[in-house]
């Protein structure tokens, strides 16, 4: 079988029909071997039968959510191909060849473009058109190496075996950023089409909710970014409170009547300490997720790890605690030097904040070198070869015992 449009269903009795009727219609005047299947996920108002009667093939999937419905239905798929799209009758089911010409043509996942392919009067609420959809589409391309320009069109092609092997894990809405983002870091060829939207035919209100759906879609896309929910922001934070320290371990700064002393230092001094530590954060998700299986290995990463080893790691922190240590000796020197009494604090803690910091660094280094170590410990895992060769073994090795056991009872006789 070719192709298998599969639809999620919670209580669409109103437009499951319709929506049926115009897949198969497509499929048929075009030639397509193909299927409907309706993912229904706990209706109550008879919509499995309404589908049924229209000639889809009902699969029910008891875990609740739109992510689980569309994986459910995507696994109980016969096509090579399948399309996906809500059964609430927006979508135009009668205008799946864009689709199709594009898997045909190799594209592992066909995403729509409503916002090319026309959007009509009341069929997408302002505020997903105009700030909720725009928005969260160019955090995905700015994140990640995409060009897609409607992240969360639900309409949308893909071979079945391609995206089942990506290992789609969200059960809401979020779904749909996960297909994308998971495509693009695993390199699959993904394409765009117009496609247009309409408004949807029920009569009550959707299943989507706007603020709700829109923060799991945006933590979705940060959890899956270390580099700007980490890397970014903390690099930054970390520059900015070197040449603050840097520049302020010397002398307060004025500028105009705003002067910027000690108590600035102290800030800048927390600004390294947390940039850097939001920086090893990145590293710490990168090189566990991608042990996991849950992002694709980065070879940089990787190469960073295999160069900073743990003794070089321990190394770094070393120098940073003498660093440290020695600033606070210094310190020490200089309370000595006014009879351990009452200090001037402009002075004293242009040495003592930077050291603390250096020495607050030494530990955050040496303890991150002991973790990347214990993440980067490699489980062995035996492949196919390995298995079967194993059950090779023991085969032969029942053979022979079973041939010596029939050559004692012979001579016995």
């Amino acid at each position: 079988m070719e192709l298998t449009v599969v639809m999620p269903c919670l209580n669409e009795a109103e437009t499951v029909e319709i929506c049926v009727r115009k897949a198969l219609t497509c499929m048929r005047e075009n030639g397509i071997d193909g299927e409907v299947v309706i993912a229904d996920n706990g209706s109550t108002d008879g919509s499995q039968q309404l589908a049924r009667d229209a000639g889809a093939r009902v699969v029910h999937i008891d875990e609740k959510g739109y992510g689980n419905a569309l994986i459910g239905g995507i696994r109980a798929a016969r096509g090579k191909y399948v399309i996906m799209g809500d059964a609430d009758d927006s979508y135009d089911f009668t205008n799946l060849m864009p689709f199709v010409e594009q898997l045909r043509d190799g594209a592992e996942l066909v995403m729509g473009n409503r916002f090319r392919g026309g959007i009509a009067p009341g069929a997408m609420p302002p505020l997903h058109r105009y700030l909720g959809n725009p928005v969260l589409s160019f955090i995905g391309r700015l994140f990640f190496p995409s060009e897609i320009g409607d992240f969360h069109c639900g309409l949308r092609g893909f071979r079945r075996d391609s995206i089942l092997r990506l290992g789609l894990q969200t059960g809401g809405m979020e779904f749909a950023s996960e297909m994308v983002v998971k495509a693009t870091l695993q390199g699959l060829d993904v394409r765009e089409v117009p496609t247009t939207l309409s408004p949807d035919g029920r009569s009550r209100p959707p299943h989507l909710r706007s603020w709700r759906d829109g923060w799991r879609h945006l933590r979705f896309l940060m959890l899956y970014s270390p580099r700007w929910l980490f890397f970014i922001p903390g690099l930054v934070l970390m520059s900015l409170g070197l040449v603050a320290g840097a520049v302020l371990s010397f002398g307060p700064v004025y500028i105009g009547k705003l002067a910027f002393d000690v108590d600035t230092l102290v800030g800048a001094s927390a600004m390294v300490v947390i940039g850097f530590q939001a920086v090893l954060f990145a590293l710490f998700t990168k090189v566990y997720a991608a042990e996991e299986g849950f992002l694709p290995e980065d070879r940089r990463i990787r190469r960073l790890v295999d160069v900073v080893t743990l003794e070089k790691g321990l190394l770094a922190g070393g120098a940073l605690a003498v660093a440290g240590l020695a600033g606070l000796v210094a310190s020490l020197a200089h309370w000595g030097g006014k009879g351990f009494g009452e200090l001037i604090p402009a002075e004293s803690l242009r040495l003592v904040v930077p050291s603390a910091t250096a020495f607050i660094m030494s530990f955050q280094t040496i303890f991150a070198s002991l973790f990347i170590s214990i993440l980067g410990i490699r489980r062995t895992r035996e492949n196919p070869v390995d298995i079967a060769a194993s059950a090779a073994e023991e085969a032969a090795e029942a053979v022979s015992r079973e041939a010596e056991t029939v050559a004692d009872r012979e001579s016995v006789a």
